[in-house]
Parts: structure tokens; C-alpha cells; sequence
């Protein structure tokens, strides 16, 4: 499902900093372009045209990743970020390589994924870097402006270093993080 050539990513907006609503944390937020789900109620259609955005060198983002001060994580969204996987792969890796935490929304479900990784193992290699993974299609009938970090009650906030673990799906404790001071940006010295 790539969408580029090697070493780009197609973006719909430049790497946007200081959000505390796509994740835990002060967190920056890399819009992918390019979805084929097409949910009604949709709150970025803009970012539907997989032709749309613009490519971006994967080595700029990576230096706008590292100038980053103060961040906990990196959130990937879009558009649909499974359509890049291999890009969205390499910055994730990337990213982690600096102590940031990794939350990914999509709107193929966790098991639409593992069904992939087994003609296309890079799904699974990806979801081996993420630490949240938001998964299902928006669903209009289901939305729900209380709950954390999602937009409809179908969705779900996947722990997916437990579920892979565990080889069943694990949720998120959304109040467990903040005790556990589990998304704590990692120090990069002594």
C-alpha cells in the first residue's frame, strides 16, 4: 500500500508541536496523507487525496523530530498512516531512538493489521514500535466528544506491547499512565 519513493514521506502539513489532545503528554503530531477509508464526519477530509500534501523528505522530519524540546511523544495520524508504512516505520524508529513514545491512529482495526503482516510483515514490524494504537473507522452514529483521545466510541486505545505480549487485545488504562508515569520522555543523559 506505499504510497512514495524511498526515503519521502507524503505529508498534509509540516510536523506540528505543542499538541496535548492526540496522546498523553506534550506531544508532536506528523499528518500523514492519504486515506482510503472516506468516514463521514470526517475531521480532516483534506487529507483523503492520496495525490494531495506534499512529499517531504524523511530526513527532514527526522531533524525537525530531533530539534524537539520538552515533547513526550510522537503522535502519527492523518490521513492513514498504514499507507506509508514503511516511511511512518523508519521516523517512528527514529523517534523511539530519542525516548519518545510512539501513538498511531488508523482506521484499519488492530486485526485488519495482523491479517497484512502476514503477507506484508512490515505491519507487524511497525506495530512493534508503537506504544498506543487508535484503531477502527470514524463512525459518525458512535461519536463521542468525552472520551479520551478518540473520536467515537468504536475506537479503541490499544496497549500494543501488552496485546502483542499477551496475543490478545489489551487496552490501554487510560488512568494507569498518569499514576505510572508511563509516557515520560526518557533522559538522554546521566
Amino acid at each position: 500500500m506505499e504510497l512514495n519513493k524511498k526515503g519521502y514521506i507524503r505529508l498534509a502539513a509540516d510536523l506540528q508541536t505543542d499538541s496535548i489532545v492526540d496522546g498523553p503528554g506534550l506531544r508532536a503530531v506528523l499528518w500523514t496523507q492519504g486515506c482510503g477509508h472516506h468516514c463521514r464526519g470526517c475531521q480532516n477530509p483534506q487529507t483523503w487525496d492520496f495525490n494531495g500534501g506534499g512529499l517531504v523528505p524523511i530526513s527532514m522530519v527526522k531533524d525537525a523530530i530531533a530539534e524537539l524540546e520538552y515533547h513526550t511523544g510522537l503522535t502519527i495520524s492523518g490521513g492513514d498512516p498504514m499507507y506509508q508504512v514503511e516511511s511512518c516505520l523508519e521516523i517512528a524508529k527514529y523517534a523511539k531512538s530519542l525516548g519518545l513514545n510512539i501513538w498511531v491512529y488508523t482506521g484499519f482495526t488492530f486485526e485488519e493489521l495482523l491479517k497484512l503482516s502476514k503477507t506484508e510483515p512490515i505491519y507487524l514490524e511497525f506495530l512493534k514500535i508503537i506504544d498506543v494504537l487508535v484503531d477502527g473507522r470514524f463512525i459518525l452514529e458512535e461519536r463521542d466528544l468525552s472520551i479520551l483521545f478518540r473520536g467515537s466510541r468504536n475506537q479503541r486505545l490499544i496497549d500494543v506491547q501488552k496485546t502483542l505480549e499477551n496475543k490478545n487485545v489489551v487496552l490501554f488504562d487510560e488512568q494507569e499512565y498518569l499514576e505510572q508515569g508511563k509516557f515520560k520522555k526518557t533522559p538522554m543523559f546521566i
